[in-house]
């Protein structure tokens, strides 16, 4: 072969050389890249190929060096918004209006015993403040549901009708019969219709702080349930106003607040997410899809657990609320101080002690763990009754009481949302939350009326009834701390 066939020999089997290498990155190009991307929409990574620029700074001999570069974590999202801080600050007034006079509820019973119902046994009275606490908490099922298509607007302005509506029709109410449908009935569902997208709408707008903020929004109910009775108190027993005009009195007021929870309250949307489900595709799979998450619920036994606890802890939570204010006006009182005003300033002090249960609590469990602190809330709740109010034969003891529980009452309520949002997913909480508060619904409607027939039983002894009220809430602490354990063994366990 002469040299000239010999160099295009050799010319072509370097082209040859070229070619093979520019295929071999090409094909490593798009492997990395379209692998990259089958990743990415799967949703097992999302981090994309990137190429360095040495791999065609060289000539078409040199090795290509391929790299793949990882992009940096996205900034956590901040919570402290102005929308979620309007979220907040309306769900604070929604529950100061509705749960804070749900708590109240005692001021209603004393004056109900006394006056339009006078001569009914206490048991019966307590009729009303149980349909109440029944039809909210049965309503958190349905209402959850809805909040969880169509956010909190529509289920607040109905909310905000049907709750004044109650107290303007309890207001002209003169036999049992009525108030048990405007003061418990229509009220108790007001009340949850604007009760539980206020908790939802918040607990999608915190991930870390959501106690914090829950807390915030809980500590409305115990202002509510400070200055209702306070005010209840002077303008039944004033000449001028009565009873008729002091329930409008509160109405008025109540209007007021709820119109601006409704322009403030807000639920958390991504960018680019739309939490609202079209009607066609609800009518298709409603059916499936709830009867995945009720029994996914039954199956979760963290969720179970919580709350088998939270039913027992319900039987007797409410019970000193409703019958404290009968149980001071058989203490002897104080010297210098009005035998009628007392029983009245001891539902204060309860529910001025919530006040600082629902927000110190909240915001420690956010660093110790909300499952962590649920647990003494309702054992200490229990041992309070157990040891506090069933020596308490005096008013000091019984005040010293009434601050810690409603303290410890007060950590409950605030935390028991937190822990449902904790061990659910976002797109589920209305309706875990709204779940759960119905589970619990059969045994607060029995546990006031319970007591008010143990009372009737024993010829006035407040003592069955006290005993019944702490022995409930220590069976459901325990219950609670094994949820606790299945969230997380081990028994110090932050969670």
């Amino acid at each position: 072969m002469s040299d000239f066939e010999k160099g295009r020999h050799l010319e072509r089997e370097r082209e040859r050389d070229d070619d093979a290498m520019s295929w071999q990155h090409c094909d490593t190009a798009s492997t990395l890249y379209h692998g990259s991307g089958r990743q990415s929409l799967d949703g097992k990574t999302a981090t994309p190929s990137t190429f360095s620029h040495a791999a065609f700074s060289s000539g078409a001999s040199s090795t290509a060096h391929l790299t793949r570069i990882a992009p940096p974590a996205p900034p956590p999202r901040k919570e402290w918004t102005r929308a979620s801080c309007w979220a907040v600050f309306g769900g604070f007034l929604s529950l100061f209006a509705t749960f804070g006079q749900m708590n109240a509820f005692g001021t209603f019973e004393a004056w109900y015993t006394g006056h339009q119902l006078r001569g009914m046994q206490p048991g019966v009275v307590a009729w009303i403040g149980s349909v109440q606490l029944w039809v909210f908490f049965l309503s958190g099922g349905p209402i959850g549901k809805i909040f969880d298509f169509y956010g909190p607007r529509r289920l607040m302005i109905a909310g905000t009708i049907i709750y004044v509506l109650a107290l303007l029709l309890t207001s002209f109410a003169n036999a049992y019969w009525q108030y048990l449908l405007a003061h418990g009935l229509l009220f108790g569902l007001g009340v949850g219709l604007m009760f539980y997208p206020c908790l939802s709408s918040v607990s999608t707008h915190f991930t870390k702080y959501r106690a914090t903020a829950l807390g915030i929004v809980a500590s409305g109910s115990s202002f509510g349930g400070v200055m209702y009775p306070l005010l209840l108190e002077r303008l039944f027993a004033h000449p001028k106003i009565g009873f008729g005009w002091a329930v409008r009195i509160s109405a008025l007021l109540s209007v007021v607040l709820c119109v601006l929870a409704v322009l403030t309250v807000s639920r958390y949307e991504a960018p680019g997410q739309n939490l609202r489900v079209t009607a066609k595709l609800r009518d298709r799979h409603a059916a499936t899809a709830d009867g995945a998450r009720l029994s996914e619920m039954c199956r979760d036994p963290r969720f179970a657990l919580l709350a088998l606890g939270s039913s027992f802890v319900a039987l007797g939570l409410f019970i000193p609320f409703i019958f404290i204010v009968s149980y001071a006006a058989t203490l002897p009182a104080l010297p210098g101080t009005s035998p009628a005003t007392i029983p009245f300033t001891v539902l204060t002090v309860l529910n001025a002690g919530g006040i600082l249960g629902r927000f110190l609590p909240a915001c420690a469990s956010d660093y110790f763990g909300r499952f962590t602190l649920l647990f003494p809330s309702a054992l200490l709740s229990g041992v309070l009754c157990l040891a506090l109010w069933l020596p308490a034969k005096t008013l000091p003891p019984l005040i010293v009481f009434a601050a810690l529980y409603g303290f410890t009452s007060g950590a409950f309520v605030s935390l028991i949302t937190p822990c449902v949002a904790q061990i659910s997913d976002v797109r589920v909480i209305g309706s875990r939350i709204g779940v759960l508060y119905s589970v619990i619904a059969t045994p607060a409607v029995i546990g006031p009326p319970t007591a008010g027939a143990l009372l009737q039983a024993t010829h006035g002894s407040y003592t069955g009834m006290i005993l019944f009220a702490g022995l409930a809430l220590v069976v459901g602490a325990f219950f609670i701390l094994a949820a606790k354990l299945k969230v997380d063994a081990r028994l110090l366990a932050r969670v």
